[in-house]
Parts: C-alpha cells; sequence; structure tokens
C-alpha cells in the first residue's frame, strides 16, 4: 500500500531534537500590537533573554503583526503563553499574507484553558511550510467565557 498526505501545509510537533534557529526580527521586520502594557513591551516576545512577554494595556481581543521587510520563507511558528493568575478559556489565531497580495490565509485556530491550579502553560510548535510571506498575524481571544480579560504572550518565534 502507498500513501501520501496531501493538502496539508501544518505538522503540529512533539519534542525532540530540532533546530532552535529562529528569524532575527530586529532586523528584517517591523512589529505591531493593536495595545501594549509599557510594562510588558511587544519587543520582549521576541528576546531570548527576557522573560516579561507581552501584555496588552486594554482588555479583549488584539491583534499582534509581524510585517517583514522582504517577502519570506517560514518553516516554523512557536508560541508559549502562560497565565498564573485567573481561570480562563483564550483562543487564538495565525494568519499569514502572501507578497503577492490576496487575502491572509489562516494558518491554525487553537483554543486551550488556563488553570492557575494546574495547566498554567501552553506551547505550541508548528511546522510550516511558506514561501514569500509578506505578514504573520497572531490574533488572540483573551477570554471566551467573560468576552474579556488581558492577552499575554510570553514567547513568539518564527523560523
Amino acid at each position: 500500500m502507498r500513501k501520501r498526505i496531501i493538502g496539508s501545509t501544518l505538522r503540529q510537533c512533539g519534542p525532540g531534537p530540532r533546530s532552535e534557529t529562529w528569524l532575527n526580527l530586529e532586523q528584517i521586520a517591523t512589529v505591531e500590537a493593536s495595545s501594549e502594557d509599557p510594562h510588558f513591551p511587544i519587543e520582549a516576545v521576541f528576546q531570548s533573554d527576557d522573560n516579561r512577554g507581552w501584555r496588552a494595556d486594554q482588555n479583549g481581543e488584539q491583534l499582534l503583526r509581524i510585517i517583514f521587510d522582504e517577502p519570506t520563507a517560514l518553516h516554523r511558528i512557536q508560541l508559549h503563553f502562560e497565565e498564573n493568575e485567573i481561570e480562563r478559556t483564550q483562543e487564538f489565531t495565525i494568519r499569514w499574507a502572501p507578497a503577492q497580495g490576496g487575502p491572509s490565509r489562516e494558518i491554525v485556530r487553537q483554543q486551550w484553558t488556563f488553570s492557575p491550579g494546574g495547566s498554567t502553560h501552553e506551547v505550541e510548535d508548528y511546522d510550516v511550510n511558506l514561501e514569500g510571506v509578506a505578514e504573520l498575524e497572531l490574533f488572540v481571544r483573551p477570554d471566551l467565557n467573560a468576552g474579556s480579560g488581558l492577552a499575554t504572550l510570553l514567547k513568539w518565534r518564527v523560523g
């Protein structure tokens, strides 16, 4: 029997030896955030030695966007969320826009429930095969139950 998986550009990976080569976004991109707590700036999520992460300064849905200076190939996306204070169910969506124009394309939509007495960390690691990426977006709905809440993100890596 022959087998082929078609139409999939996303594979969630478990632990194992992986290359830790990440793009240096400071040199090749601009980052936008819909809001930002000045004590938890967006640039903290891209710095390996900064463990503050990003936090919105207002409740509700938030958008983070990486705009590449030149069309870029992406092969891996990693997100690390942390919530130690309140129980909440969040949903995030990752989308990308091609350099040649056209609508953004959804890569993944994921929900996670944080619980201070249990699960306080969510790490998502995706292998992707994207060529000519102009923009990469992370849309966060921080609390599906209450409809508000502060969005947070500890780390965001792309490679």
